[in-house]
């Protein structure tokens, strides 16, 4: 008898356990309201306005005055950029910025596609909204929403976007893109209180994808756009259709994990490891510990006290500049560090570069970006998101100089339902702005698998 009911709880608790981790976990969330003073008892105006990049020659007089008052600090001999970016080159991207960089025909260039701004939870949200100039006869364009991250801004897709709404081959989908500015980045409004997360902004998100007229749409992102958009498919399964992203840096390490990191490396093929995983992480101790600590050090800064170092950046267009660029260097190629001017024009032109820190220097949002890091690691990894998987088809696209490498097992652990894992031939952490065109390939392909299994 004794037998017989210990038996019955073992299967009952492992049907329990097995009916629980299949079931679907929605994350959870409550309207904010981010607006300065108190919240208006009016209802919410869901007006939608037309928005316009904009300059002056006030605006450009001050910038280049500001460049001139700069007080250089000669780098240290034979240093390159590693020990951030190096002073010499700075010199010569700073007579570019001044003598060659023209902001008005990249601020005509900003605005070749439509933007807007509507208020969202007490904020003005930015975005650029792109309907693709043909369809084919029986089709409908495939939403998408791409979601960027810091220290990049929503012109990160300038390359990608004509290539998903007008793609050249006619068997290709045809995408609708939105790109919104994450709230305190480039012309969004910045929360003016504590506690604007990835949720929060995943939240205003599915909202502004809801005021435009969408049921169920695609997501993309790539650095903190990655977690936005994670957010997103974990606050609406059923609403977002599919979701790619381009980094996915594992948030707990669970038993597998941790057991694939300590085995791996002699047992590859237990863990599914290809050449290229085991080349990313071992020695684990040199790739996984020490290339972090190296590459860390804003993080810890933004986490804890972004307002400080902010201020200063947002003082100073030539310290704003290095800050921001020195990122496209090494988060591009590590081994960049190792040249005088960090290749940074070996991937990236200097106009397409200089855009994006005119983005935050003309909008002075370095501060409020700088601020998403304190709001996001606030509660350390006790978030409920950290624990709930995400059970929406996932394409992920592993870019082989990526900050931090995440093989498919890994992936796998957060993402329940991944249709695909590309091995990417090149490319870093900007990888939207660096290989547009093996990003676009990477969405029609990812797109398409999704399409047909709802067929």
């Amino acid at each position: 008898m004794f037998t017989e009911v210990l038996a019955a709880l073992v299967i009952g608790g492992l049907i329990y356990f097995l009916v629980q981790r299949s079931r679907t976990q929605i994350l959870k969330t409550e309207d904010g309201w981010w607006g300065a003073g108190v919240r208006s008892a009016a209802e919410e105006d869901v007006t939608i306005c037309p928005f316009k990049v904009t300059t002056s020659d006030e605006e450009l007089e001050d910038l280049y005055r500001r460049i001139d008052q700069t007080r250089p600090v000669p780098s240290l001999e034979d240093s390159q950029f590693n020990y951030g970016f190096n002073s010499h080159y700075l010199q010569k991207v700073l007579s570019y910025w001044k003598n060659d960089f023209d902001w008005r025909r990249q601020v005509d260039k900003l605005n070749q596609y439509p933007h807007f701004k509507t208020n969202i939870e007490g904020i003005d949200v930015h975005y650029a909204h792109v309907k693709p100039k043909k369809v084919p006869e029986g089709t409908s364009p495939v939403p998408l929403i791409m979601v960027h991250g810091w220290p990049g801004s929503f012109y990160e897709f300038y390359g990608l976007i004509p290539l998903l709404t007008d793609p050249s081959d006619p068997n290709d989908l045809v995408f609708e893109v939105v790109c919104p500015s994450i709230p305190g980045y480039g012309f969004s409004e910045a929360p003016h209180k504590k506690g604007f997360n990835s949720v929060c902004a995943a939240r205003i998100f599915h909202k502004l994808m809801k005021r435009l007229g969408f049921q169920q749409f695609y997501a993309h992102g790539g650095d903190w756009g990655w977690l936005v958009t994670t957010n997103m498919a974990q606050l609406e399964p059923k609403i977002v259709k599919g979701l790619h992203v381009n980094f996915a840096p594992p948030s707990k390490p669970g038993l597998l994990m941790t057991l694939s990191i300590m085995l791996g490396r002699r047992f590859p093929k237990l863990f599914g490891f290809t050449d290229r995983d085991t080349e990313r992480l071992y020695p684990c101790m040199e790739k996984l510990v020490v290339e972090s600590i190296k590459e860390s050090g804003y993080m810890h800064i933004q986490a804890t006290k972004p307002d400080t170092a902010g201020r200063g950046l947002n003082d100073s267009p030539v310290g704003l500049a290095a800050y921001i660029l020195e990122k496209f260097s090494t988060w591009t190629n590590r081994d960049f560090r190792n040249l005088e001017d960090g290749g940074l024009t070996r991937k990236f032109s200097l106009d397409d570069m200089l855009t994006n820190v005119m983005i935050y220097w003309t909008s002075g949002c370095i501060t409020s970006s700088m601020r998403f890091y304190k709001e996001n690691f606030g509660k350390g990894l006790n978030d409920p998101h950290v624990k709930i998987p995400v059970y929406v088809p996932t394409g992920f696209a592993s870019f082989p100089n990526e900050l931090m490498h995440t093989p498919k097992l890994w992936v796998q652990q957060k993402y329940r339902k991944l249709v695909s894992f590309t091995p990417m031939a090149r490319g870093g952490h900007f990888a939207a702005m660096e290989e547009p065109q093996l990003m676009a390939e990477d969405i029609q392909k990812f797109t398409k698998m999704v399409e047909k299994k709802k067929q």
